[in-house]
């Protein structure tokens, strides 16, 4: 997994990469910038011409040293800098090195300046503030971002767009809109929020060789997954193993009406590797499964259409409640019965998760390390409304503290929160999930993991990869406008072996 650090641990990783390598804080920016150009050059967008625009500090003295690194590819460079009475020493040192070279158009831009024309033939690189800017942006400097963000071309902003923060929302602000962002060493907090998609664009992380020794020993409550961890969760299976080592799950789901969204999550389940998977469902569905998956056990409810009543827990595994249930009074009911009789953690989805916020003195009861897995509205139903992306972040963090439970906050790189604070962002999936069904074969997935006695964290980590895993593998042979949930399902297996044999 890889380590996301706020601003500030950032600036203490540089500091003790440049103390203990030893390196000069100039030779970092210099390998920073010859990260930045060699990704360039392998994207061929060396065909083009480059305006790039440099802030005062070392943001811009980033972008000093790419301008001069691709002149030296013989590539057409122009610079604008903004005129400031305090310019970082590296600046001035990169200022220096780009004049001695006589290869860049170089402009100084004030108040009092033209804004500069860019073609759409040109790339813009954004190189004005980064991640150390102090406040948000206005004056001058915000009159030019919105004059860039008009131009239509391609744009590069190095480290961060500027106007951005790292850890916290600019929402309603003026910043960069970029097409790429290029960070360096590790992603942004930042990069992970919803409301900064248009600004971010798509964003790459650049190895600068910032000290390990440092990434290693220094905490942070934030991580983004990555496949190589990933595949290590997965165990290995006995060659004597039977179906009785690999867990009973128990999926309460379906009502009238609904009844795909118990087959959905059923199927998920037993490709996710469960032993046994029975789904308890309302009468009517009794020809549903074993006409649909004939590998699905089934529980009959005594009512026709809804849940009405718990069956016999002593045998399960796991439990998983929530897809197509329904919200009926007698399925309110039976679920508060539910909670009251589980000794083990439960993974609520969908309709649970509706019924929880309509009654919510049940979450003290709910047993520790259960699962939620909410989609944005569901969430706040739950926690509350919240002002911007890094408040609801902030108020996930808080519920599954306050309550003891993981909370799986569905979207593009969907959050793990964790009881004691960490939270953890998906690396895998992508638009054409966000279809009906999507949801319920994530629980499905989760509920094979646990049934196997995978820990809740376990569960949740590799369950959130897989499934998006899954949608990627699913989005390949179908297309993301195609992709329907029964894909994803149906990718599975594809998305397991692709882990295995890392």
């Amino acid at each position: 997994m890889q380590k996301i650090f706020s601003v500030d641990k950032v600036r203490l990783a540089d500091q003790f990469t440049i103390e203990n390598e030893p390196i000069k804080s100039i030779d970092l920016m210099e390998r920073a910038a010859s990260a930045c150009v060699k990704w360039i050059l392998e994207r061929s967008f060396e065909t083009k011409s480059f305006t790039i625009f440099c802030g005062p500090g070392n943001n811009g003295g980033d972008g000093l040293a790419i301008a001069r690194l691709l002149s030296k590819q013989n590539i057409d460079v122009r610079v604008f800098i903004l005129e400031s009475q305090n310019y970082s020493s590296d600046f001035l040192l990169n200022r220096e090195r780009l004049l001695s070279c006589e290869m860049a158009n170089l402009q100084i831009l004030d108040p009092s300046s033209n804004l500069p024309q860019v073609t759409d033939s040109e790339i813009i690189i954004d190189a004005l503030f980064g991640s150390g800017l102090s406040k948000l942006l206005d004056g001058f400097p915000a009159k030019l971002v919105d004059h860039l963000n008009h131009i239509d071309c391609l744009k590069i902003a190095i480290d961060i767009p500027s106007g951005l923060f790292s850890d916290k929302s600019t929402k309603g602000y003026e910043r960069f809109q970029a097409d790429y962002t290029l960070s360096f060493q590790f992603p942004k907090l930042a990069f992970f929020m919803p409301e900064n998609d248009l600004f971010v664009g798509n964003w790459q992380v650049l190895d600068i060789g910032l000290n390990q020794d440092y990434i290693q020993k220094t905490e942070t409550p934030f991580y983004f997954l990555e496949s190589k961890s990933m595949a290590e969760l997965i165990r290995p299976r006995a060659k004597f193993a039977h179906k009785g080592n690999f867990g009973h799950g128990l999926l309460i789901a379906g009502s009238q009406g609904k009844m795909g969204a118990a087959l959905l999550a059923g199927k998920a389940a037993l490709r996710s590797g469960a032993g046994l998977i029975t789904v308890h469902l309302p009468k009517s569905g009794m020809s549903i499964i074993p006409c649909a998956v004939p590998e699905l056990m089934s529980s009959l409810d005594e009512h026709d259409s809804v849940f009405s009543k718990v069956p016999d827990l002593s045998n399960y595994s796991a439990i998983a409640i929530g897809p197509g249930l329904g919200n009926a009074k007698q399925s309110q009911t039976a679920f508060k019965l539910l909670i009251q009789e589980s000794k083990i953690p439960l993974i609520v989805d969908a309709d649970a998760l509706n019924i929880l916020s309509e009654n919510k003195t049940w979450l003290r009861f709910l047993p520790a390390n259960s699962i939620f897995t909410p989609h944005l509205k569901e969430f706040e139903r739950l926690a509350g409304k919240a002002k911007d992306d890094f408040e609801r972040l902030e108020k996930q963090i808080a519920f599954s503290k306050k309550h003891q439970v993981y909370v799986i906050l569905k979207g593009a790189h969907s959050s793990v929160s964790t009881p004691d604070g960490m939270v953890f962002f998906n690396s895998t999936g992508n638009p054409g999930m966000a279809t009906g069904g999507s949801g319920d074969v994530l629980t499905g997935i989760l509920l094979g993991l646990k049934a196997q006695n995978y820990s809740a964290l376990q569960t949740c980590l590799l369950g959130v990869f897989l499934h998006g895993l899954a949608g990627d593998f699913a989005a390949e042979n179908k297309g993301q406008i195609s992709l329907i949930a029964g894909d994803v399902v149906e990718s599975i297996p594809e998305a397991f072996l692709s882990l295995t044999n890392l």
